[in-house]
Formats: structure tokens, sequence, C-alpha cells
């Protein structure tokens, strides 16, 4: 959940939405023209605490220290679920008679994984008892190694979590530390195992590329060590060095090197390499799965424009064409939940071209691309283009979707640029 949040319009102190975003279970008209009348309904739960404070992130995530004097007891995590569950219990309010049920969940930070297994449950068991769960739900939590063991991990899955999502990012001692990950190599792989044998199905590895002192050894060793763990789900991330993050403050004095766009391309050829050679296929730009089933469902309501309701500091949410934010700190988050007010800092109301331009920016990303017909005329003429340059796949344009090619995908940002014109 990055840490800076834009300007927006107020939101009002009962969280009330505007009555279009409530239309039909939040499916208006103008949404049904862009093709989203079935729009599945999610929940984003972050948990904001963190042991010690990673060098590359720019997360809204305090440790202790940081949180000491700040907040009071309001800050603290020990009642953080019972502060959570509040914003749950808005929600239902805000949402009315809205019939749908909760497809998925996903709990992130932070380092979630800090709190009592116990609380994760009852935060998820707050969730069904306020809407109800779909029978298919998938509900994810992040979790960094070293905060679990067996016994954790199975109180997850028997309190209804089916999915697990491990921070590994690479496998080298000399990578990690200086990414100032504190798990020992070899852990997360363990972790998958422990993960298994408590019953979780699906179980993804986050990994990053393009550290400074990593070497394209060093980063096959990665890929190979989470495949030898067999989860059916890798993310491979390039290292984007945040303004503000501690990485920042070591490249800039000149004690390790900048991070280079051409060996994070490098890397991440690598990396389909790899994993589409191991039985992976991509679905996302960073993000490819053993099969259909093992895609992370959550982060698709995200790429295709669903609802979800974000709860935590600094949390983002979007209902019917409204987006709005929850205030960061966790001291002015529970201040404003016991008060009696919505948490929300600010918002904004999506035009129509607002959703057509996140539409092309984000279905781009998927496998299944964007169709042709989202695009503009100067789009269009883009899409030609590239598809002349091998950007975009001949077969789906012809059927009218644009789909990156491998090369199409090293360039998406470059690409997606040119056809939301």
């Amino acid at each position: 959940m990055p840490s800076a949040l834009p300007d927006g319009e107020p939101v009002p102190e009962d969280g009330a939405l505007p009555a279009h975003a409530l239309a039909d279970g939040g499916t208006s008209q103008a949404l049904k023209a862009l093709g989203m009348a079935e729009r599945p309904l999610g929940f984003y739960l972050h948990v904001p605490y963190c042991a010690t404070r990673c060098g590359y992130c720019d997360f809204n995530t305090y440790t202790a220290t940081e949180l000491r004097g700040t907040g009071g007891v309001l800050a603290s995590r020990d009642n953080y679920a019972e502060t959570l569950i509040d914003e749950i219990r808005l929600a239902r309010k805000v949402l009315g008679d809205d019939p749908r049920q909760v497809r998925t969940v996903f709990v992130g930070g932070g380092t979630p994984t800090l709190l009592a297994a116990g609380d994760l449950v009852r935060m998820l068991g707050a969730i069904r008892d306020e809407f109800g769960l779909a029978d298919d739900a998938e509900v994810t939590t992040e979790a960094n190694p070293e905060s679990v063991d067996p016994a954790y991990l199975a109180a997850l899955r028997e309190g209804g979590f089916n999915r697990v999502s491990f921070g590994m990012q690479s496998a080298r001692q000399h990578v990690l530390k200086v990414l100032d990950r504190t798990h020992t190599p070899g852990r997360p792989e363990a972790c998958v195992a422990e993960a298994r044998s408590a019953g979780f199905e699906h179980v993804n590895l986050d990994l990053i590329y393009g550290t400074p002192g990593e070497s394209d050894d060093d980063w096959r060793a990665s890929l190979d060590a989470a495949l030898g763990a067999g989860p059916d789900h890798v993310s491979a991330y390039a290292l984007i060095v945040e303004e503000g993050t501690q990485l920042a403050r070591r490249i800039r004095r000149g004690e390790v090197p900048m991070t280079d766009d051409d060996v994070h391309a490098d890397r991440y050829l690598i990396a389909d390499e790899v994993l589409s050679g191991a039985g992976f296929e991509w679905y996302e730009v960073s993000n490819w799965a053993t099969s259909d089933a093992g895609r992370c469902l959550h982060n698709e309501l995200y790429w295709r424009g669903a609802d979800w309701w974000g709860a935590g500091p600094g949390a983002h949410s979007h209902v019917g064409g409204v987006r709005w934010w929850n205030v960061k700190h966790p001291g002015a988050y529970a201040g404003a939940l016991a008060a009696g007010r919505t948490p929300a800092a600010g918002r904004e109301l999506l035009s129509e071209e607002d959703r057509r331009v996140e539409r092309v920016l984000l279905e781009l990303r998927l496998r299944e691309g964007v169709p042709l017909d989202l695009l503009r005329m100067e789009g269009l003429a883009a899409a030609r283009r590239a598809l002349g340059e091998g950007l975009l796949e001949r077969g789906p344009y012809e059927e009218g979707r644009a789909v990156l090619t491998l090369r199409g995908r090293l360039l998406a940002d470059a690409v997606v640029r040119d056809l939301v014109d």
C-alpha cells in the first residue's frame, strides 16, 4: 500500500457514497456500457505493522519504534483487529442492501502475520458475518517467512484462509542484505512445504530482480529455489528505487550502484524462460501461475476494474466508479472509527473517460489483453504501429484484442502510453 496519498474531495463523515455508485449493486448504466454489469466484490485488509523496515519499501508501514508516542493505545497492534472490524461494519452500512457476497479477501501489509492467527481469522469472520463469502471465495494473506510456523499456518487454514503469499525476494544472502530482508535463505521454501502440509492448495512466492549486486547467476538461483519449493504461483517484480527509502539514500551516497533498466530487461527474460520451462504461464506482466485456478483472483479485481473495499490505514477502495483512500497513520485511523467517523481522507469520482483509460492501462498487462474497441483513433493507430514493431500478437489483434508479445511486455509502459491517447 503506497505511502503517498493523492489529493481529493472531502468524504462525508458517515462515508456515504453517491447514489449512482450503489445503483443495482454498484452496476450503474454507465458502467454497464463498459461491460462491467457483473462485477465481483473484494476486500483488502491492510495491516500496517512491520518488525523492521526493509530498505527498499515505501509502503504505509510502521515499526514499533516509529509508532512509539505517536498514537498511544489507538495505534497498538494488540487491538488492531477490533479496529479494522469496525471498518468492515462501516462498509456494511455504507453499501446498504448490496446483495453481493465477497469473492476475494486479501490481507496485506506491512506484515499481517505479526498479528496473532486468531486476529486474522476474526477479521475474516467479520466479513463473513456482514457480507457472506462466496462458496469459491479466494482468501489470501501475505506472510513474512520468519513470522509463521506450522501451527500458525494450520490455524489460518482452519479459519478459512486458502491462499498464502510468502515474501521470498531472493535466495542469495548478499542480495537479501542489500534489501534489508531479515529472513534466512531456505526459509521461504520451507514455508511452502509447511503451507502445503496445513492444507493450502494455492501458494505464491514473491521475488525481486535487479537488486544492486545481484548477478544473472544469483537471479537464476532464486528462480530455481522458488520452483523447487513447489508453489503454483510466482510473482517477479523489478526493484524500483523509491525516493525517501534507505536504499535510495545508500545509492545517492554511492554505497551501492544504481539499478539498470537493461539489467531489468535481461532478468525479466530469464524469469519468463525459466518459469515457462517449468510449466508456469504468464497471465499478467509480473505474474505467472501453473493453471487458471492458481491465478490471484484478488489482483484481477484491481486489473479488471471491479469493486473492492480497502480497510486499514492508507488503504484504497473502489466501488461503482468512486475511489477513496483512508488516512495513513494507525492512530488517526483508529481515532476516526472510535469517534464514529469514516477514516477516509479523500475521494474522487471517476468519469467514463477515466474508466476507459484505466481499463487500457491495466488490462493491457493481462494475458487476455484489452479490446481494441476501447481505443480512440490515435490509440488504434498506435496499436497498428505496435503490431508492426512486434509488440502485439497478430492473432489476437486480428480478433479485436491488443495482447503484448514477450518484447511488448518488456516495453509495456511505453506501449500503454501510446494506446491510451
